[in-house]
């Protein structure tokens, strides 16, 4: 062999040594554990490059050297392979645990939770200040059609794709609790059921009365009697934008309203708010009672009476838990 090959194959062989060295080094960087003592969450916009990802990555304090994290990613061939959203990175987690995170595409779940009862206004206010989600509502729902659970979203979440989940949930449980209705039940659409269970909801936060909430609504519909229910009141003072901020007044129960269920019979025009499941279902399964009266207990409840002359004697013994209570 001549001095000259024997000196390339030796220049060879160096560079070999020098490449394995530094790929062996770049690799004890990258599995080190990192800097960061608690888990940490971390964004990764849509569209964001390894450079961008790594700079933000250092700013948090998750990787000391966001070279070390581009080399890494560039010689496991994960650069072209990171997902965007949301993720929590455990603690001192590596520059190779980072990577995989980000690989793997597991993002963090939120939850939202719309309570029952709240209007339509009321709940695109939550939805609108939730934070992770993006975009717009242009399709606004009407009143009564948006089901109060706890919905789960990722970072990056369009509102109107959550909307729209919420009005199809409504959707399936009345049309599946319409189809189950008997035979005699004397409303006539489903939207009527709604409507119902919208103030039924809005009557009491007590799930054991609800049934017996709204047999009493029922029994009245029957007779022919007005509804005379202050949360239709409420409605209409506000126009569904929400409480009202103080006690109804005897002027208040003569405004000129369709949904002033004192001075109009039958049912309002439409719901009064996005009543929850368990509104809907004590709707088509009322409790079996002839009540047709119910007042406030004073314990957070509601007595029930057959009879004005009951129903009488229940609201003197109400005003004077009142008149106690000032």
């Amino acid at each position: 062999m001549s001095n000259a090959l024997k000196a390339l194959v030796i220049l060879a062989l160096i560079g070999i040594f020098a490449i394995g060295g530094s790929f062996f080094y770049v690799k004890d960087k990258a599995e080190r554990p990192g800097p960061h003592d608690v888990a940490t969450r971390v964004v990764v916009e849509p569209g964001s490059s390894i450079k961008t990802i790594s700079a933000s990555l250092e700013t948090l304090g998750i990787i000391t050297n966001s070279l070390q994290f581009r080399l890494w990613a560039r010689l496991t061939e994960q650069h072209t392979k990171l997902r965007a959203g949301e993720f929590d990175i455990p603690a001192q987690a590596s520059i190779a645990d980072v990577l995989n995170v980000l690989e793997r595409g597991e993002t963090v779940v939120r939850k939202l939770t719309l309570a029952e009862g709240l209007t339509v206004t009321e709940m695109l206010i939550i939805i609108q200040d939730a934070e992770g989600l993006i975009g717009e509502v242009t399709n606004i729902p009407d009143d009564g059609m948006m089901l109060p659970e706890t919905y789960f979203y990722s970072w990056g979440d369009h509102r109107e794709d959550l909307v729209t989940r919420m009005v199809r949930g409504m959707e399936d449980l009345v049309r599946m609790q319409w189809l189950a209705r008997a035979d005699d039940f004397i409303l006539e659409t489903p939207e009527q059921m709604l409507t119902l269970a919208s103030i039924v909801e809005k009557e009491t936060g007590l799930a054991n009365e609800r049934p017996k909430v709204a047999a009493v609504f029922l029994n009245r519909l029957k007779k022919g009697m007005r509804l005379q229910s202050d949360p239709t009141v409420v409605f209409a003072l506000t126009n569904g934008s929400g409480a009202l901020g103080r006690a109804l007044s005897r002027a208040d129960l003569k405004t000129d309203s369709p949904y002033n269920t004192y001075q109009v019979k039958g049912l309002p025009p439409g719901p009064i708010a996005n009543p929850g499941r368990d509104s809907v279902l004590a709707v088509m399964n009322p409790a079996d009672t002839d009540a047709v009266y119910f007042v406030a207990d004073g314990s957070g409840g509601h007595v029930f009476a057959k009879t004005l002359k009951q129903h009488n004697r229940n609201v003197a013994k109400w005003r004077k838990f009142k008149r106690g209570q000032k």
